[in-house]
């Protein structure tokens, strides 16, 4: 994946207003206004998000460090790779440093970029950075106030896949870990 999508196509419309309905702790939400090309006019709620990270961190043996997470939206717990929002003006690589060790209590050596992509563009501008963490040392979790998060170790050709199998039910993670898979960073050798 290159750091940047395609040339996007031409929109189809020209954004006329947007109105903050609401400010949140960590993103917006927006009516936003657009005049369409059949000249009627459309409004949408739009979630405005200042971007986040994932992470796929891998130690020296090939294993893949991944967390279960509890997620209030949807009731349930998930297997996912960790992942964080971007901090005003943080840089991308340093939010995956700062994420990685917050959730999962490992450090990491390097952290190389596996591309960017947008998480779901039909409700937020959200977008999100993957990274591949390696050079792994654990120095204990740091995990925030209304995280609750347990750390769970998988095979890399395991975690491999369940993301192929679409074992695995958070998309950002599956993505993340087929890049880092299709990067070289992941095996696709003998499941354990």
């Amino acid at each position: 994946m290159s750091n940047s999508p395609s040339a996007p196509g031409r929109a189809g419309f020209s954004e006329q207003s947007r109105t903050l309905i609401h400010k949140g702790r960590k993103f917006d939400f927006e009516m936003v206004t657009v005049d369409l090309k059949n000249g009627k006019t459309l409004q949408r709620e739009v979630v405005r998000h200042p971007g986040a990270v994932v992470i796929v961190p891998i130690l020296d043996n090939g294993d893949v460090v991944l967390i279960r997470n509890s997620r209030i939206a949807i009731g349930q717990v998930l297997l996912e790779c960790p992942a964080g929002t971007l901090e005003a003006n943080e840089e991308p690589a340093i939010c995956a440093g700062r994420e990685l060790i917050e959730e999962t209590g490992y450090e990491a050596a390097t952290i190389a970029s596996l591309g960017w992509f947008y998480t779901t563009p039909g409700l937020t501008d959200e977008k999100m950075y993957a990274f591949a963490a390696s050079g792994l040392k654990h120095v204990g979790q740091a995990l925030e106030e209304d995280e609750n998060i347990v750390v769970e170790i998988v095979p890399g050709a395991e975690a491999v896949r369940r993301a192929e199998q679409g074992e695995m039910f958070d998309a950002k993670s599956m993505l993340a870990i087929l890049l880092a898979q299709r990067g070289g960073h992941l095996s696709r050798g003998k499941v354990r």
